[in-house]
């Protein structure tokens, strides 16, 4: 096959998918179904406050399967809490991994899987497709509508030492089966919501821009778009509403398989970079940061970034490109403004010291290498000071 024609071809991979309400009680059926022996049950004190991880564990003991919990996730999840992890779930002779909760637990059971079927430590596994072996079986229940980390090839990880996330990109992190119970997320408060939510914003519209972005990718990033616009903040002011909640968990899920499979960009090189030194939330560090990545990148981008404004609800997309990217870019802060998110960086405890530290690191990051546009770290610092104040 010709060389130009191997540079056209794409790939889109998935895990199994069971979605809707009582999806959490399935998960003792299946891994009954894996021939599991004992789990290593992973989750964090505020989802087991929530009530999901009694349903799983109860799931697990209907089926008759033994497990043990690992709760001592926090977020943005570190490699000694991963490290601790996959020498518990070695030691209790585990053979199958469960995650109940958000992008910590789910990232956190990623890495202990790897440790567990490969050995070593969780950062030597940092970049693309470097893991050499599968772990456990991996079943994931998310229980917020965002992260996406039920569906992805992504885990991100905090370097303790270097004070940097680290991301790891490889088909062995892929769950094998996702359990997408949209009724887990109605115990989030209002906060979370918002932040999980702009993160899956963030992850549609980098999955839709990306230069490994295909057909596929686009028809989920599109639809997740147009699923948050709609929803997200109706979901934030009656968070019981299964009529918003069921759009927002669907939402998560296309923007995942988007991003999952076209990668993402600038926002998330700079947001790892924010969370891994500060240890700052990455939802609302997304939320920041997205409206100046558009204006940034809208230049290598503007007829995907018109459909992406078609999909937010904007009218008249065939104006000026200037009109267009300033009515792009003020929906996306209007939302943001709505959802709650309205400090800059300097708020969140950001100095401006820090920010020639946090544009190199975010250069280093392998998102960037997906974004429509080159970003040079004096540019990446740039946009920091840009959303400083």
């Amino acid at each position: 096959m010709k060389r130009h024609l191997l540079r056209q071809l794409r790939k889109f991979i998935l895990p199994e998918i069971v979605y809707g309400p009582g999806a959490l009680q399935l998960a003792g059926q299946h891994a009954r179904n894996f021939g599991a022996s004992r789990v290593f049950l992973v989750t964090d004190p505020g989802v087991v406050q929530a009530g999901w991880t009694e349903r799983a564990e109860a799931s697990l003991e209907t089926a008759g399967i033994d497990y043990v919990r690992y709760d001592g996730v926090t977020p943005n999840p570190k490699d000694h809490e991963v490290e601790r992890g996959a020498e518990v779930c070695a030691a209790e002779n585990c053979d199958l991994i469960v995650a109940v909760g958000g992008g910590s637990p789910m990232d956190a059971a990623k890495g202990i899987g790897l440790v567990v079927g490969n050995g070593g430590h969780v950062l030597d596994f940092e970049g693309v497709d470097v893991v050499p072996n599968p772990g456990p079986p991996l079943i994931f229940i998310p229980t917020t509508a965002g992260t996406s980390a039920d569906v992805s090839q992504f885990a991100i990880i905090t370097d303790t030492n270097r004070n940097v996330k680290i991301a790891i990109i490889s088909k062995m992190v892929i769950p094998d089966i996702a359990l997408v119970d949209p009724e887990t997320t109605t115990t989030m408060p209002p906060e979370l919501t918002a932040a999980t939510g702009m993160d899956a914003l963030c992850h549609a519209f980098e999955a839709y821009v990306s230069t490994n972005a295909s057909p596929l990718t686009d028809m989920a990033a599109l639809q997740a778009v147009g699923l948050i616009a709609a929803h997200l903040l109706q979901a934030c002011k009656a968070p019981d509403e299964m009529t918003h909640r069921d759009p927002m968990m669907m939402a998560s899920l296309m923007a995942g398989l988007a991003f999952s499979n076209a990668s993402l960009g600038l926002v998330h090189a700079m947001a790892h970079s924010l969370g891994g030194a500060l240890g700052l939330a990455h939802g609302e560090c997304n939320a920041r940061l997205l409206e100046a990545v558009v204006a940034f990148n809208y230049p290598a981008a503007e007829t995907k970034y018109r459909r992406l404004a078609a999909a937010m609800g904007i009218g008249d997309t065939a104006r000026d490109a200037t009109a267009l990217l300033s009515a792009l870019t003020e929906r996306i802060a209007a939302l943001r403004r709505q959802l709650g998110i309205e400090q800059g960086l300097k708020a969140m405890g950001v100095a401006a010291d820090d920010l020639s530290t946090l544009a190199r690191n975010a250069h280093a990051d392998p998102c960037l290498a997906t974004n429509p546009r080159p970003a040079t770290p004096r540019e990446i610092e740039s946009i920091y000071s840009a959303v400083l104040h």
